[in-house]
């Protein structure tokens, strides 16, 4: 099987860690060697602790399922036939308590639409698809996997 690896570097830089005064901004570099801008959401820590324009865990949660979707839409449609010919997803990620009052991203909606080159689909055909890619999805079949966390000594 196939690792996926993900750097992400975070350095303290001005304010008062203890008090809790410093920024949440951090840089995500992954293996093919794109560099993501990463902050905490400034519905979680507010401004100017966090970076509205840096990408939060929880919308990377929400597009890694949405793009994994796609991938595997795109997939079983050429393999159906359908010439995708664009394709969008406008999800959206719903936080939520669980029964301890944990905060987690209780529901994820995907609002996937794609247009055609050609013959499209049926409202069936394309309900299948979709069914087809949500149930091949990595990481829709992965939000149960287990996390495990090693820690490093320190630096």
């Amino acid at each position: 099987m196939s690792t996926h690896d993900a750097i992400i570097d975070w350095t303290m830089g001005e304010g008062d860690f203890l008090a809790g005064h410093y920024s949440r901004a951090h840089t995500l570099t992954f293996d093919g060697g794109a560099v993501v801008a990463g902050s905490a959401s400034p519905s979680v820590v507010r401004l100017p602790w966090s970076d509205p324009a840096g990408v939060d865990p929880e919308e990377m949660l929400v597009a890694s399922l949405s793009s994994c979707h796609m991938l595997w839409f795109l997939d079983f449609a050429k393999h159906a036939g359908f010439a995708v010919g664009s394709y969008r997803d406008e999800a959206q990620g719903v936080m939520g308590k669980d029964v301890e009052g944990r905060v987690f991203v209780a529901k994820v909606l995907l609002h996937p639409a794609a247009a055609y080159d050609g013959l499209a689909p049926s409202a069936t055909e394309t309900q299948a698809l979709h069914h087809k890619a949500h149930a091949a999805c990595f990481i829709a079949n992965s939000v149960k996997s287990e996390v495990v966390v090693e820690p490093a000594p320190n630096m």
